[in-house]
């Protein structure tokens, strides 16, 4: 970690101009927008399999809401926008904040989906203007699918894939959660997904981020563990990246397409170069993933705060971010929220 130029934990004032910087020099860079904490998905390492209370209409940032904030941060320099959930297509008004977010100069926009409703909804995307998109599909067999996520979607999620092919978005990523006594047998199927569908998959380590609270460490699958896995079936070529990324990137040797990240989130935190922020769907303002405090945007917004005031809270929050979250530490010390409260 590189030194902080001041006292991370009694840092005096936050800088007032200038980039979005923290203690330690990260630079937030990246914006995640939950739009919605609502899911239709019960995935076992997120929720319980009633769900959880979720939040009233009224509680939820308004279309006009999420459009200034991300013309703020658009102001500060963020250039990277992802949108998020809960499950953020089961926002009706999706299409409209997605047109609005990408209609800003200069910006790279995606989103996180699990793909149940891209069948009908991925072109109204394209047609906001998003270009690129995540899936997130932890198995490629049909009962162990509906085994993770109670409920039995297979199909409709290989539909939203297919949708999103035919709609023209390039690159889709799909994100898979690998869970040692659930999936992690099947990190060789998704490197062959890969390389028949040309998609980006990437292979996430479990974290600690469900509301059940029942995570355990020895479930973890390190990313070390699934790269010697798919090495094992392909020459992998390593991918030469310009800047740090969570991700470490490979391709295929022989040149099929289709790209494979691993993000060793949990045995090897990128914290030290982390440069993300995140806005919930009821507009608190977090600075780390596993913040265990956030910033109300949401009164500031409803109460007539002008952008220099939200600014200041930005500026502040953000001059407040840790070193990192600890997962690795005795001390670690778990958010009340869980990930679908989050925005992932």
């Amino acid at each position: 970690m590189t030194k902080p130029k001041a006292d991370w934990r009694n840092p005096g004032p936050a800088p007032t101009g200038g980039p979005l910087i923290d203690t330690f020099g990260r630079v937030g860079g990246d914006l995640r927008i939950s739009v919605i904490d609502k899911c239709n998905l019960r995935c076992t390492y997120c929720m319980p399999a009633e769900g959880l209370p979720w939040l009233e209409k009224e509680e939820l940032l308004t279309v006009d809401e999420i459009d200034r904030l991300a013309r703020l941060f658009h102001s500060l320099g963020v250039r990277d926008f992802k949108i998020t959930g809960g499950e953020p297509t089961v926002r009706r008004e999706l299409p409209e904040i997605v047109a609005r977010v990408c209609a800003l100069e200069g910006v790279d926009v995606s989103i996180t989906t699990n793909g149940l409703l891209l069948d009908r909804l991925a072109r109204p995307l394209r047609e906001a203007g998003l270009r690129r998109i995540t899936v997130s599909c932890d198995s490629l067999m049909r009962h162990r699918y509906a085994e993770m996520t109670r409920r039995d979607a297979f199909d409709k999620v290989t539909a939203g894939l297919e949708a999103a092919r035919e709609a023209g978005f390039d690159p889709i990523k799909i994100n898979c959660v690998v869970i040692r006594g659930s999936n992690e047998d099947e990190a060789v199927d998704f490197a062959r997904l890969a390389r028949e569908g040309g998609y980006d998959v990437r292979f996430i380590e479990y974290m600690p981020l469900d509301a059940e609270r029942t995570w355990e460490r020895e479930k973890v699958v390190p990313a070390a563990e699934t790269l010697a896995a798919v090495s094992a079936a392909y020459d992998l070529a390593p991918v030469v990246q310009d800047a740090p990324q969570p991700a470490t990137s490979f391709r295929f040797a022989d040149g099929a397409p289709g790209v494979l990240g691993f993000i060793p989130s949990v045995t090897k935190p990128f914290c030290d170069s982390c440069n993300r922020m995140r806005t919930t769907a009821e507009g608190a303002f977090r600075v780390c993933l596993f913040a265990l405090e956030e910033t109300d945007l949401r009164t500031a917004l409803r109460s007539g705060a002008d952008d220099a005031e939200l600014e200041r809270l930005v500026r502040e929050a953000l001059w407040h971010k840790w070193p990192g979250h600890k997962i690795n530490h005795p001390d670690f010390v778990r958010p009340d929220r869980s990930m679908s409260m989050i925005g992932g």
